[in-house]
């Protein structure tokens, strides 16, 4: 007999409830998802009633339904776009042919390849975040956090769903091991390095939130323009959902920045020790974390020349950001494009196949995206009448990935030896100073309405609520 009633449990738009195979599949799967949350999913809160978005169907009306619930019991559905039955595949050398409703035999090793990696950042974010709400500055933020938290939850399942419709045993194995592998783990890591960090304090969530969902925004618009139908419609979906956290990120730096601009005119200083006193985090600490998390985000698009970023384009299995809106022959055979690389210790560009450089295409892109964020926040900074700035560091900086991989360059661009990288990159990077200060200030504010010391309340609530709203009751 089944255990679950798929209409009310999985909301969902793909008829769970006529396949009796996926059905199975998913009633074996589900029990150990659970596990995974109460194992490793948000510390403490399994009897909280958290205000959150659930999404029962595509339309408008429908994504987006608000009230509290318990996360253990969030309904995680399962939702593709709408689709079209005359869509044709619009890049690559499959380009004007009808896209795939199922997995062609010779893509399908490189296509569960795409869909295991995209689907193990999500579970891992939830793990990398699990303990912060222990540390929320406010019950606001400890709300965005959860909602952020299901929303991973729910992407997970979402290409959990692909594996189990589309790859039969072999998916079965690769879903279950999204939840075996774990983020920070020695013996079975998360896929990819960001996704292994900590994220140990409220300044990194948002920082992360920015930065590494940024990224999500960006993988996920290139997995959209997909031959293979099922995937481009279901990261459609995902994208609405990413806007949210990375709105979280976003505004929450941008709120750090008002506090601690207020802090600096009251006192009429910007000596960061005197910041650091009254209870604000200084800029340069800001300034740190943002180059770190910059650097460590543009990682994960993977080295600057590639020969599977070409296959995955040329098969039509992964598009460019925005694909349909750029202006050449969509099959890019003979184009080039500019890559970084460091000869006698010189930066220099060098024009290389366009095809090997689709990841360095979509770095760029996502770099454009992210400095205008950064915009944003000085925004912040020179309306409050504090003349410092926020930068962006130089894409060379801390990489770890690619032809620059293990460069010591400083985050303004100029290659430096090993001494001068010695003395100044705890001016570059945050020190164990840095994070021991931050972690100081992590106290739990959670009565409506009340925000830690560090950071400014938010200009509106979630979904027209009032900002002291109980957006958690505490079981």
């Amino acid at each position: 007999m089944s255990t679950i009633n798929y209409s009310e449990k999985i909301p969902n738009n793909v008829n769970l409830g006529e396949d009796r195979t996926l059905q199975r599949a998913l009633e074996g799967w589900q029990p150990n998802f659970v596990n995974w949350w109460d194992d490793v999913g948000p510390d403490g809160s399994t009897n909280y009633d958290v205000y959150l978005r659930t999404a029962v169907s595509v339309d408008p009306q429908g994504w987006a339904q608000f009230g509290h619930v318990k996360m253990r019991e969030y309904r995680w559905g399962i939702f593709l776009n709408p689709g079209d039955q005359n869509r044709e595949i619009h890049f690559g050398d499959h380009k004007g042919e009808k896209a795939w409703q199922d997995v062609p035999g010779e893509h399908r090793a490189n296509l569960r390849r795409i869909i295991v990696t995209q689907g193990d950042t999500e579970p891992a974010s939830v793990e990398q975040q699990r303990h912060l709400g222990l540390t929320a500055p406010s019950m606001y933020d400890m709300r965005n956090l959860y909602q952020i938290n299901v929303e991973e939850g729910r992407h997970l399942w979402a290409m959990v769903y692909l594996l189990h419709k589309h790859f039969g045993r072999d998916g079965r194995e690769e879903a279950e091991a999204l939840l075996q592998r774990q983020s920070g783990d020695v013996d079975n890591p998360r896929i990819l390095g960001a996704f292994n960090e900590k994220t140990p304090d409220w300044l990194a969530f948002f920082m992360f939130t920015y930065f590494t969902d940024r990224d999500g925004k960006f993988q996920l618009s290139a997995l959209a323009e997909s031959a293979f139908d099922p995937l481009a419609r279901t990261t459609k979906f995902m994208l609405t959902e990413e806007a949210h956290h990375m709105f979280v990120g976003e505004s929450g730096v941008s709120r750090v920045l008002s506090r601690t601009a207020a802090v600096m005119n009251e006192l009429k200083t910007d000596d960061p020790q005197k910041v650091r006193a009254a209870g604000a985090i200084d800029l340069g600490t800001i300034q740190r974390y943002l180059n770190f998390h910059y650097s460590v985000t543009i990682d994960l698009f993977g080295a600057d020349q590639s020969s599977n970023a070409a296959t995955f384009y040329s098969s039509g299995l992964k598009g460019r950001y925005e694909e349909g809106k750029r202006t050449d022959d969509h099959i890019l055979k003979g184009q080039t494009y500019k890559v970084l690389e460091v000869k006698d210790g010189q930066l220099l560009e060098k024009e290389v196949p366009m095809l090997n450089a689709l990841n360095e295409v979509l770095r760029d892109d996502f770099i454009k995206d992210s400095v205008a964020g950064v915009g944003r926040w000085n925004k912040v900074l020179e309306k409050a009448g504090i003349p410092t700035r926020l930068t962006v560091p130089h894409k060379a900086f801390n990489r770890q990935i690619g032809a620059l991989a293990g460069i010591k360059m400083s985050p303004d661009g100029r290659v430096v030896n090993e001494q001068e990288w010695a003395a100044k990159k705890s001016e570059w990077l945050p020190t164990s100073d840095d994070f021991a200060f931050v972690a100081s200030l992590m106290g739990r504010v959670i009565e409506p309405g009340k925000f830690a010391g560090w950071i400014a309340p938010p200009v509106m609530g979630i979904n027209r609520q009032p900002v002291d709203f109980e957006y958690i009751r505490f079981g």
